[in-house]
């Protein structure tokens, strides 16, 4: 045995030193391509190598999910989560994390998502007002349709399906599974009922959001009973196999544990503020989602801990503007569910203002203009101007119809693109009433930037141009025509327009003078199609420009933010 050992190390010295001998020809060679032009001498890896013009990293890394809402367990406690901004209905195993698509864009929209029975799932799109289902043959079919708002959804014990509207409705319904029979109206203006279910004897437990209630109620009869009270923003009930109620509470992030005979109340876990839904498994264990965070938690229900399945910095990353001081460059993002501001160099997220935690107008572009931020919603159907400084609100505009974008003009008016009706208005700041059709005719608006104190910039997406626009005189000038489907852009120093072309997935420089256009950086994840009813430019790609030229682009597509730099 010991001359094998002698035998074995004699050989592996051998290779050992052809080892070291063939490492000292590579070294030799690389050593061999450059010197410093200094000194004339060669390092042992010291490679020229090749570059682009342009590099292009991850700021933000991003996320498999565009924002993520309802979520709940088939009969094998397989976990599905369903994203309303991303279309898309979602797969994740427990265990790793890992996930895959279960029902695509654009059908896939879930705001809520529970499977019956016979193992259909079916999954409430609450921006387009339908409900769909999908047989456990993979089969996809319309329920209903025309309930604007249509968000939670649960099963009866005896295999009736039900529904409820929010927002833009507020009523529950029962459904027929087959489409069939027209819907029943239960009961009306409620409270926004939300995310509900129901116990073994048939009773509905669901949380009242406008009321800060929860309720139990005979589905049958409609009668209602007021069970516990005392809460912020109650977004979602489940049961568990016992009967025990659970609550979230989205705006103090409290899950709480309801005895549904007396009402008391027993606190769970606290974590951080946004809970959007809650699911429970067949062995009673409760998982959540937190809309802002983009994330799934499980809840231990004895100890209150809570461990992560899933996060991301970013939620629906839209509009963004830079602000820099020196070579510190600081992004401020509308992130729908946030107003955010990103360290330039770090990538370090700070929230300005949290969904479900402060009132805000869920952003969605951006403009900085001086010690002024302006943000724009076509979600919220608002205009919303924020001090730079301490983030505090200002002003808000509401009854806008898809407004895009805006920007600050120098008389002191607030200047929107109103995509809902194609125009650009003037609005007074002190009463927005007060409203003057700039431009007309420009369905197509997707973002704003000032040129000039009398002219702007506009992309239009469904035209493929960048214009200026005079807004004395509301003359309209193509810079740049025959863009595919231009969205985001920013000025740069030199006054070049940077702008993300997402139909070609690309950044672009524009020439202001000829309209010339030169490719920055091509094979974005840009460009998430838009939902049916929703403006062309859904979800804005920002494009902010730094004094040094860095270049920042959110992704819709992998939820992330890119920094672009010169080499």
């Amino acid at each position: 045995m010991l001359a094998g050992i002698s035998k074995f190390t004699t050989r592996s010295r051998s290779l050992f030193h052809l080892a070291i001998c063939a490492s000292l020809l590579f070294f030799v060679a690389m050593s061999e391509v450059a010197a410093d032009p200094a000194t004339g001498q060669r390092g042992l890896l010291d490679v020229a190598g090749t570059k682009s013009p342009y590099l292009v990293q991850f700021l933000i890394s991003g996320s498999d999910f565009l924002s993520i809402h309802g979520l709940t367990f088939d009969a094998k406690d397989n976990l599905y989560v369903g994203s309303v901004m991303g279309q898309a209905i979602y797969q994740v195993d427990v265990d790793t994390a890992d996930v895959s698509v279960f029902v695509s864009p654009p059908q896939g929209m879930a705001d809520d998502l529970e499977f019956g029975p016979d193992g259909t799932a079916v999954w409430s799109s609450i921006l387009t007002g339908k409900v769909h289902a999908r047989r456990p043959d993979g089969t996809v079919y319309r329920v209903a349709d025309n309930l604007p708002g249509v968000n939670a959804v649960a099963f009866h014990p005896d295999g009736r399906l039900f529904v409820t509207q929010i927002l833009w409705g507020d009523a529950l319904w029962e459904l027929d599974i087959n489409g069939i029979k027209p819907p029943r109206k239960v009961r009306a203006d409620l409270g926004y009922l939300n995310g509900f279910d129901f116990d073994h004897d048939g009773f509905l437990y669901g949380p009242l959001n406008l009321k800060g209630e929860v309720v139990r109620m005979d589905v049958d009869s409609g009668e209602i009973k007021t069970l516990a009270t005392g809460f912020a923003l109650p977004v979602a009930v489940n049961l568990d196999s016992k009967d025990n109620v659970y609550v979230a509470d989205g705006k103090l992030g409290r899950l709480v544990k309801i005895d549904k005979d007396t009402g008391a109340q027993t606190l769970v876990a606290t974590v951080d503020s946004g809970i959007d839904n809650l699911a429970i498994n067949s062995r009673d264990e409760v998982f959540i989602t937190n809309l802002v965070d983009n994330a799934i938690l499980k809840i231990n229900t004895r100890t209150g801990a809570s461990r992560t399945l899933l996060r991301s910095e970013l939620s629906v990353p839209g509009g963004i503007d830079v602000v820099s001081n020196g070579s510190h460059d600081t992004i401020y993002l509308a992130d729908l569910f946030t107003y955010s501001s990103i360290d330039g160099e770090t990538g370090e997220v700070k929230e300005i203002k949290r969904g479900l935690d402060a009132h805000f107008e869920w952003p969605m572009a951006v403009g900085v203009q001086g010690n002024k931020v302006i943000t724009s919603s076509w979600f919220a159907d608002a205009v919303e101007i924020f001090d730079r400084k301490s983030g505090k609100s200002l002003a808000a505009y509401h009854n806008l119809v898809d407004p895009v974008d805006a920007l600050l003009l120098a008389d002191g008016r607030i200047l929107v693109a109103e995509q809902g009706t194609g125009r650009l208005l003037a609005l007074s700041p002190k009463d927005d009433t007060e409203r003057q059709v700039i431009a007309s005719d420009l369905p197509g608006m997707a973002a704003l930037r000032p040129f000039s104190k009398t002219e702007i910039y506009l992309s239009d997406i469904e035209r493929g141009e960048l214009l200026r626009i005079n807004i004395d005189t509301g003359e309209k000038t193509v810079v740049a025509g025959g863009l595919d489907q231009p969205e985001g852009f920013d000025v740069a120093a030199d006054g070049s327009i940077v702008l993300a072309e997402v139909g070609k997935r690309r950044i672009v420089r524009i020439n202001p003078v000829d309209g010339q256009v030169a490719e920055i950086a091509g094979n974005l994840a840009i460009g998430y199609p838009a939902a049916e009813g929703t403006p062309a430019v859904y979800i804005t790609t920002g494009v902010g420009v730094s004094a040094s030229g860095a270049i920042y682009v959110t992704s819709d597509l992998n939820t992330a933010v890119y920094k672009i730099t010169k080499q």
